[in-house]
């Protein structure tokens, strides 16, 4: 009979089951009627490192071993058939039910769901999960998935690790040594995420590393339960202070700035608590809640709830309304629960309970290859229809910000980019990644038109609102000989408002560190913020443009920001129309920095200005379309071929100011 690696308690937890869905349905009900985050997919971590470590300790118990293969094989016969599944619904609707505009995406997302990185998708392709005005893809909520699938293979090599390192060297405190482990990973991970938090939340809460303390928080529960005793009436007030804690969640922190930083302690401290008041059994206890027979059935479906409820949440919201009502919202809920009670009983668990793992695959392996045959047919549809429009494109259908002077004369066409082609239509430098992401500091810099012998050097500078104006000015100089750069850093203006230790604030120092010697002619920036009428924000964006100017004696072009919606303009053309959106459009005050661009233009004469607000409108109008041209990629950044019409106009700009160097 094999040594013990380590005594746990392998028993039956009942309320955590009952746990499980409470986090799957706050989960939902968050998404569906206040478009927050619960600290439901905090809990599923917690829970999810304390399950795997039970199974991985109780089998090592078992069998004094532990494989690789029987390990993996287990996990994909759990995990893989419901994320087939629905991947495969969702592809097909997808087609006949999604604006073309997320198509794209769409696939991508699927294929990274499929292979378990979608998490780092949403990532690198800066998605804001807590940003309502950023097109959501059915699949977006699989980033959860992914992170757990990639933490079970790190937790693998962790305990393939630790029990090697007990058989070689014949370690006889375990536990000291796990715990040692996990404590590392669990520190090490958690400061990690409340520094990543702090500098750039987005990437923080997609990426794997900022998550591992959660998983290793329960795998820590998992090796020290039967260690802890709590009375009786400790675990009665305990167990309801979590449970009501965890449902307060989202209404008692900002989580769209905090998370998943140390304000993710709530949430799991809440879980915690709960598995804790559930080491005994008491009368009033939420155990007896938690733990009823209703609670444990829908337990065992809650990780179909979790992927159905967003799914049908945003078919939803893109065919009939952005936000539910309360009886629309609850027959989501109802929904997902008998989708997944469906598909629990008729496709998961024939595979996952089958002992011919040959069946299993041999399923797991038909619905793979329908998906992969699903993307390519969605991936060839796209790239006819994209094709046909094309072929029909001419300067004279097709003149964008210039039509604005001659509206009547431009010929009504299908207008470009087409519908799936707007999301990805970028400047140059975010598509061959000179443009600085939110990671780090260092300054890096984007090189266009002639880069040797030229005659002068412009530099676009600032934030997205200056790096969309990029197509613009490659168009502008195409036919002269001048040298281009780029040098833009996401969610930052050049301004003096940033501190010297922020990663915000190193950055522009970077930036006035390289011009100070710089064989640069002219600096492009936006020089207000059309989204705040605070004129503290606009005078540090002007005081660095006139610090460049004064100090460094380089010529300024500063831009007015372009007008900024609430919504997502181009979910709203597909899902609105062009009469609703335009609506919509000049229903809102959308250039807040009226005033101070005014008194700037009025009483600032050094620095050369360009104020292109007329060219977003026709007669007066705001507009989502103008010249056959979609204007925005989303609710504030411009398409790259609306940017590349205002060539001309910049041309004679950027010539008007050298004539006068």
């Amino acid at each position: 009979m094999n040594q013990p690696l380590i005594n746990i308690e392998s028993k039956f937890r009942p309320e955590i089951e009952g746990l499980r869905v409470v986090a799957a349905l706050l989960v939902a009900v968050y998404h569906i009627w206040f478009n927050r985050v619960s600290g439901g997919v905090d809990v599923f971590f917690v829970i999810s490192g304390f399950l795997i470590t039970t199974s991985i300790i109780s089998t090592i118990n078992r069998t004094g071993e532990f494989r690789f293969r029987p390990y993996v094989t287990k996990l994909m016969k759990r995990l893989l058939p419901s994320v087939l599944f629905i991947l495969g619904i969702v592809l097909v609707l997808s087609w006949f039910f999604l604006p073309k505009s997320i198509l794209d995406k769409t696939i991508h997302e699927v294929f990274a769901s499929m292979f378990f990185y979608q998490n780092w998708q949403l990532a690198f392709s800066s998605t804001d999960y807590l940003d309502s005005s950023q097109m959501k893809t059915p699949v977006e909520h699989f980033w959860a998935l992914s992170i757990q699938g990639q933490f079970y293979i790190i937790w693998f090599l962790i305990f393939t690790l630790i029990l090697l390192l007990i058989k070689k060297y014949k370690l006889t405190k375990v536990k000291t040594l796990i715990n040692t482990v996990l404590g590392i990973l669990f520190v090490s991970s958690f400061i990690y995420s409340i520094y990543l938090t702090s500098v750039n939340q987005p990437w923080a809460y997609f990426i794997t590393m900022t998550r591992v303390w959660e998983f290793a928080l329960g795998s820590l529960l998992c090796i020290n339960l039967s260690s802890i005793k709590v009375n009786k009436y400790i675990a009665t007030v305990i167990g309801w202070l979590g449970l009501i804690g965890l449902i307060l969640t989202g209404i008692v922190f900002n989580v769209s700035e905090m998370f998943p930083g140390y304000i993710a302690l709530w949430p799991m401290t809440c879980a915690l608590f709960i598995v804790l008041s559930g080491t005994g059994d008491t009368k009033y206890g939420v155990k007896r809640f938690l733990g009823s027979p209703v609670m444990v059935k829908l337990g065992g479906i809650a990780f179909g709830i979790y992927l159905w409820h967003w799914v049908l949440l945003e078919f939803y919201r893109y065919n009939v309304q952005e936000t539910p009502g309360f009886i629309v919202g609850t027959l989501i809920i109802i929904s997902s629960i008998a989708l997944s009670f469906l598909m629990t009983k008729y496709v998961e668990e024939p595979i996952r309970s089958s002992h011919d793992n040959k069946f299993s695959f041999k399923k797991l392996g038909i619905m793979g290859s329908v998906n992969v045959l699903l993307i390519g047919s969605l991936l060839i549809g796209v790239y006819i229809g994209q094709n046909r429009l094309e072929n029909n494109i001419t300067d004279k259908n097709y003149p964008g910000a210039l039509a604005v002077k001659n509206p009547d004369d431009v010929p009504d066409q299908e207008p470009i980019p087409s519908y799936s082609e707007v999301f990805d239509d970028l400047p140059k430098a975010h598509l061959d990644g000179s443009n600085q992401g939110l990671k780090d500091s260092d300054l890096k810099i984007g090189e266009y038109g002639e880069t040797e012998n030229y005659d002068a050097t412009i530099a676009l500078i600032g934030s997205s609102h200056s790096e969309h104006w990029l197509g613009a000015l490659l168009k502008a100089t195409k036919d002269d000989n001048y040298r281009v750069l780029n040098m833009t850093r996401s969610g930052t203006r050049f301004s003096t408002g940033y501190s010297d230790d922020d990663l915000k604030g190193i950055w522009v120092n970077n930036v006035l560190d390289y011009l100070k010697d710089a064989d640069v002619d002219i600096i492009v920036s936006h020089a207000t913020a059309s989204d705040t009428p605070n004129n503290k924000i606009q005078q540090q964006m002007v005081d660095q443009l006139q610090r460049v100017k004064d100090e460094y004696g380089i010529e300024v072009l500063a831009i007015r920001d372009d007008p900024r919606y609430s919504f997502n303009v181009l979910e709203s053309l597909e899902t609105d129309g062009l009469e609703e959106t335009t609506k919509k459009m000049n229903s809102e005050d959308n250039q807040k920095d009226e005033s101070f661009w005014r008194q700037f233009e009025k009483e600032n004469k050094s620095l050369h200005k360009i104020d292109l607000t007329d060219y977003f409108k026709v007669n007066g109008k705001f507009q989502p379309i103008i010249g056959n041209v979609i204007i925005y990629r989303d609710n504030r950044h411009l398409t790259n071929t609306y940017s590349e019409s205002f060539g001309p106009i910049f041309e004679e700009k950027i010539n008007e100011i050298l004539k006068d160097v």
